[in-house]
Parts: C-alpha cells; sequence; structure tokens
C-alpha cells in the first residue's frame, strides 16, 4: 500500500519564540525542550497542578523557538495558560496557520517520525504535503497501534501515565521539575498505576464516550473514543480478566505492542 497523508483539522500551531523560549517551556512541560534541537520532535503535555492532563502537545525544536502541535479547540486556552506562566521570560507566543499533516504507511520526504511508538508514521508542519487521505483514516491507524487519541483524555481528570504517556515517551522523569510533576513521579515510582487506556474491539457501532465497561456486574472501565468494532477504553487493571461487555456486547482487550505484561 502507499504511503498515505492526511491533514490533521483537529490540530493547529503555536510558536513560542524569544531567548528565554525553551527554559520557559521546560519548567512547564513534562518533557525535556533544553535539550530540543532544531527540527528534533518530541511529544509530552502540560498537567494541572494536581498532575492531571489539561493538553497534549508535540514540539518540534526551531534554532529561536519551538513550535507546539496542540488540539485545535483546545489552542486559544493554551496560549491563554502559557501567557498566565510567562510573567517577565522574554518569550512570544504565536497562533500559527500552517496545516498539521501526517504519513503513515510507507516513506514521506519531510516527515518527521512519530515520537510516541515505531510505525504511526510522521508529522509535517511546513504546509508542502498534499493529501490523499483522511484524518479518519489516520485515526483508525492511530488506534490500530493502541495509542490513545487526544480525545481520550478527559480534560483535568485523567493522570497522563492512565493516558500512557510514559510508555509513549511523553514524560522525561529525568529533566526535574515541571508542572505537576510530583504526583506523576509518585505514581511512576510506586507503581501506583490502577487504570490504563488499551484498545478494545466488539462487533458493530462505537458505544458512547463513557459507557461502562463491565467484567460480569463489576465496572472495569469506560469507553473513550472509537469507530466501529474497536475504541479505547480507560480500564481497571486488576479486572481484565473474564468475560468483558459493553453495552451488553462481548469485549476484548487488545494489548499494544509498547505496553509490557509488568505494566497491564
Amino acid at each position: 500500500m502507499s504511503t498515505r497523508i492526511a491533514h490533521l483539522s483537529s490540530r493547529a500551531l503555536i510558536r513560542v519564540s524569544g531567548p528565554d523560549a525553551r527554559p520557559f517551556l521546560h519548567n512547564l512541560l513534562t518533557q525535556d525542550v533544553e535539550g530540543l534541537a532544531a527540527g528534533d520532535l518530541r511529544f509530552g503535555a502540560l498537567l494541572s497542578p494536581p498532575g492531571r492532563l489539561l493538553f497534549d502537545l508535540f514540539l518540534l525544536g526551531q534554532d529561536d523557538g519551538v513550535i507546539l502541535d496542540v488540539a485545535t479547540d483546545r489552542r486559544e486556552a493554551l496560549i491563554q495558560r502559557l501567557s498566565m506562566y510567562r510573567l517577565r521570560a522574554d518569550v512570544s507566543i504565536d497562533a500559527l496557520d500552517t496545516p498539521v499533516m501526517a504519513a503513515w504507511n510507507g516513506p514521506a520526504d519531510g516527515f518527521t517520525p512519530d515520537p510516541r511508538t515505531p510505525g504511526l508514521g510522521g508529522r509535517r508542519y511546513d504546509g508542502a504535503a498534499t493529501s490523499n487521505a483522511t484524518e479518519a483514516e489516520y485515526l483508525a491507524h492511530q488506534l490500530a497501534a493502541g495509542v490513545p487519541a487526544s480525545g481520550d483524555a478527559v480534560v483535568d481528570k485523567t493522570y497522563p501515565i492512565e493516558a500512557d504517556y510514559d510508555l509513549l515517551h511523553g514524560i522525561d522523569f529525568q529533566k526535574g521539575c515541571f508542572v505537576g510533576q510530583e504526583t506523576t513521579s509518585r505514581m511512576w515510582r510506586r507503581g501506583a498505576i490502577r487504570n490504563r487506556m488499551m484498545p478494545i474491539t466488539f462487533e458493530g457501532p462505537p458505544p458512547a464516550m463513557g459507557a461502562e465497561v463491565l467484567n460480569g456486574e463489576l465496572r472495569a472501565g469506560e469507553v473513550m473514543t472509537g469507530q466501529d468494532d474497536g475504541a479505547i477504553a480507560l480500564l481497571r487493571l486488576d479486572r481484565l480478566d473474564g468475560a468483558l461487555t459493553v453495552d451488553g456486547r462481548p469485549v476484548s482487550v487488545r494489548r499494544p505492542g509498547f505496553l509490557p505484561e509488568t505494566a497491564a
């Protein structure tokens, strides 16, 4: 099959530039920004002080700053949040109109590999690529890889480790402080992880977001986003064994390659 390229209209860009751009973002985000070279692409997040997900994002290094790839419907909120943190930092925070493109199923010139897990493909931010696929097809590809989509995390409720950010190279536990670092590091060090997002399969259309996954009569989790025959669900790791159902339909849990046995 030939390489597929899609415009991701659900994603938009912010440019953070200026002398303090890297240290400013480094102190806020879950990812190492000070070591981000021009052309490097990394995955990360901005958390609330209690350690819950507010914004998922990709970071592309530039010579004089960083481009942030964020959810379109959350871009203005992120600009406001960054402006609140700016204080005396010498940075500029600007929205960009350049489209976000994704490529998969083969090599594509000008695309930077997606840092989350091999096989996802790459991303490009210069507006020079032409689409031959839809965003829905890309999201199906991402679901097939078992990687949660942006909409699977409930803002200010989901913890990043529940959304597998520790396994998808979205958290640098060696970098020191970031917003929400204390709770995130404690969960990781203690292994106090009760829930994980994992792909599930079933027959028919996707259940509504929030639909209960049951193990017998016990709640085993909830469905996040999905499509016909499959979805991402936030599941209790201690209730994966047994007959699972959602809306009365049998459910199977599919372990993605990046999720080791010890994590689930």
